[in-house]
């Protein structure tokens, strides 16, 4: 072996190591932070109830709505701050190109803020059933909503530089603890000061001021010291302008596809009845918790394969995270569509509460399940800036996808949509597989479908089926059924592990290693 590919081989193993540190931060990190939302939930709506959970559910759709002004930013500077870190892009270019969008992004969050503030009215007045809240407590609660909407919004654009610079350790760290303060923090706030959705919504502006703060100084601290002013740059927009304005459509049309169904369930519903709807999601959220942590650590590496065209390891590393991703989602999904009710009476320990919210989250938590298989497809995409496939489909989809909702929802209720969002993230899913690997991997998509994907998938399938049939008919209280679910969940993931080749390998390898440790 010559000296170069021993080089060549330790700088692999350094950057891969790098990845796992991001994977499992990224884990631990948004775990973290997905527990906290989970565990204090249903202490929320012991003290707020229902409907006036419904109201942060409407607050969390239209901030998610309202990132599409983003206008591509986030994933441009995520992208950009990779290239930098892989290739050495000019330092001068990435300060004027950070400063350039940090004065538009403000500018857009000022008039994200003055928008929302400003649409409060109609919102309360004309959109919401509100039943048990006053209309000037929800007029309050909007206002402060504007405020947290806009420090959000700011929150992306250091968010998407640190994970560009891989400093994902660091901001797991820090989002941790912060996220423990946003969450446990309003607990306290409720306990010993008011008991408000005011109070509420208060506490996390304040939390969310200090993201912002903390993230700015880290993103500036880490980028080197440029001797020349930095200035609005144009020239550095205009390199980045292609990508961003395709991002732009893409984030938009994606947002629209993902909240449409929460949007007009808000609409024709009681606004109780959108609480449920709201928590059911929620719990199958958990699944992108899974799968984001991973895509978020291998997408800038994705990125610096394709700027030193290694199609190899780009090739390799998507074929492994997919396998990687289904044996982490596919169990959980299993769990959560056949055991929807018992996850939700778990979680809660009201059996009123389960009835109502399990049905939803069986349906909701598939299609998570279906959206959660297109992130690296999607990845693949923008990685090398091909952004025309994603949004020519997200159009589609969504044209279809709001009209039929609308006449649904009057038939069916909350559960027609959500059986229609699942049949619209399956035609998205299967066309996006289609044509990315026709167009750009056509070689690629047999191992896909059938290593990656299916095989692993089966496996766990064939778990929790069999489970059902050995369930205990004496199990009764929230004791009995975590033992119960979690002796499946585990065996379900090892069973998925057992049917994903790369997967099994690793785990192998590193029990092996901590044998052999033992032995000597």
């Amino acid at each position: 072996m010559t000296y170069l590919s021993v080089l060549s081989t330790s700088k692999l193993r350094k950057q891969m190591s790098v990845v796992k540190h991001n994977i499992l931060a990224n884990f631990l990190g948004q775990g973290w932070t997905g527990l906290m939302a989970l565990v204090f939930l249903p202490v929320y709506i012991n003290y707020l109830g229902v409907e006036a959970y419904g109201l942060i559910g409407l607050f969390t759709v239209l901030q998610t709505l309202l990132m599409l002004l983003d206008a591509g930013m986030t994933p441009t500077l995520n992208r950009e701050m990779a290239r930098y870190k892989s290739s050495g892009v000019n330092a001068q270019y990435i300060r004027n190109l950070l400063y350039s969008l940090e004065v538009i992004c403000f500018c857009v969050a000022i008039t994200v803020g003055l928008v929302v503030w400003g649409l409060s009215g109609y919102i309360v007045n004309s959109w919401l059933n509100i039943d048990k809240l006053s209309l000037d407590v929800v007029h309050q609660s909007f206002s402060i909503m504007a405020f947290i909407i806009a420090l959000r919004f700011l929150e992306g654009i250091y968010r998407g530089s640190l994970f560009g610079l891989e400093k994902q350790v660091w901001y797991n760290s820090v989002y941790s603890l912060l996220a423990t303060l946003r969450y446990g923090g309003a607990v306290l706030i409720l306990e010993w000061v008011s008991t408000s959705i005011e109070a509420f919504f208060i506490w996390q502006a304040i939390i969310s001021l200090l993201v912002v703060t903390l993230l700015s100084i880290k993103v500036h601290n880490i980028l080197p010291k440029i001797t020349v002013a930095l200035k609005f740059s144009r020239e550095s927009l205009s390199g980045v302008w292609k990508f961003a304005s395709g991002m732009m459509g893409i984030t938009f049309f994606t947002m629209i596809f993902l909240q449409a169904d929460k949007l007009l369930v808000s609409k024709f519903l009681p606004l109780e009845e959108f609480g449920y709807y709201s928590l059911a999601m929620t719990a199958a959220a958990v699944l992108y918790m899974i799968v984001v942590p991973v895509t978020q650590a291998i997408y800038p590496k994705m990125v610096g394969y394709i700027t030193v065209n290694n199609k190899r390891g780009l090739f390799s590393i998507y074929h492994k995270t997919t396998q990687l991703v289904v044996v982490l989602i596919a169990p959980a999904m299993m769990l959560l569509y056949f055991y929807g009710n018992e996850v939700i009476f778990l979680w809660s320990g009201r059996v009123d509460l389960a009835s109502e919210v399990g049905p939803l989250l069986s349906v909701l938590a598939l299609g998570a399940f279906l959206n959660s298989l297109s992130y690296l497809p999607y990845q693949m995409q923008i990685a090398h800036g091909w952004t025309g496939l994603v949004l020519k489909i997200n159009i589609i989809v969504v044209m279809a996808l709001i009209p039929v909702i609308i006449l649904i929802i009057p038939e069916f209720g909350a559960l027609g949509s959500a059986w229609v969002w699942v049949i619209a993230n399956a035609v998205y899913l299967v066309a996006l597989v289609h044509f990315m690997h026709r167009d750009f991997m056509y070689n690629e998509k047999s191992q896909w479908y059938s290593i990656d994907l299916l095989f692993p998938s089966m496996g766990a399938l064939t778990v929790i089926l069999l489970s059902m049939f050995a369930q205990p008919k004496e199990l009764d209280g929230r004791l009995d059924w975590f033992v119960f679910l979690f002796c499946v969940y585990v065996i379900t993931v090892f069973v998925a592990i057992f049917f994903a080749p790369f997967v099994r390998h690793e785990v192998s390898t590193y029990f092996y290693n901590i044998r052999s440790k033992i032995i000597k």
